[in-house]
């Protein structure tokens, strides 16, 4: 990773844990996806990969005072940017991709790179790793598998179609397709066992 990019990544290290269904392990992967997608899009990666290792920076306070994480966190991070002397030009651009990632924001991204990082941020949440997450999400806040299960109808299904790259819509199909077969499965096992 390029010299200032690895020290962002520290820096939103510092801040996550580093595994959960919203730990280190998921920035790392969206800023992977973020790279791929960015590629084949044309975005400024000075932009694109510092907003996504900063994305969630601030789920820790979402959780501990019910703070919304992408509206504190681009706030963190334009301040974190400034502190390292980071282009001053590119701040407003990655506060704003933040600010406008997440699935239930009010705000919708518009320029290509926030555009992408909404795109990669959703794409985590399909295929095997998004079902991975799932029910890890369920079991972080005390749920079992039909907590699970409706996570799937009320968020996971519902992605693919909120796809703003084409990239990203390609990836989301065959992401999403998965998810229906699994779901398809687990369903037909659980009724076999159903009193």
């Amino acid at each position: 990773m390029d010299a200032p990019f690895e020290k962002i990544r520290r820096h939103a290290r510092s801040m996550l844990s580093d595994a959960g269904s919203h730990g280190m392990d998921h920035t790392q992967r969206v800023t992977q996806m973020c790279r791929i997608i960015g590629k084949q899009e044309h975005a400024d990666m000075d932009i694109l990969i510092p907003a996504a290792l900063l994305h969630d920076i601030a789920r820790p306070l979402e959780k501990e005072k019910g703070l919304l994480h992408e509206v504190e966190g681009a706030q963190m991070a334009k301040s974190y940017l400034t502190s390292i002397c980071y282009n001053p030009d590119l701040i407003p651009a990655i506060s704003a991709a933040i600010r406008t990632h997440r699935f239930r924001s009010a705000e919708k991204p518009v320029s290509p790179e926030a555009k992408i990082l909404s795109d990669a941020d959703k794409l985590d949440a399909m295929g095997a790793v998004g079902i991975a997450r799932t029910f890890m999400r369920a079991a972080e806040h005390g749920g079992d598998i039909d907590d699970a299960v409706l996570h799937f109808h009320d968020k996971l299904l519902k992605l693919k179609d909120l796809m703003y790259t084409d990239t990203g819509r390609d990836i989301a199909t065959e992401r999403h397709a998965f998810l229906v077969t699994f779901l398809e499965e687990l369903t037909h096992e659980t009724d076999q066992v159903s009193p």
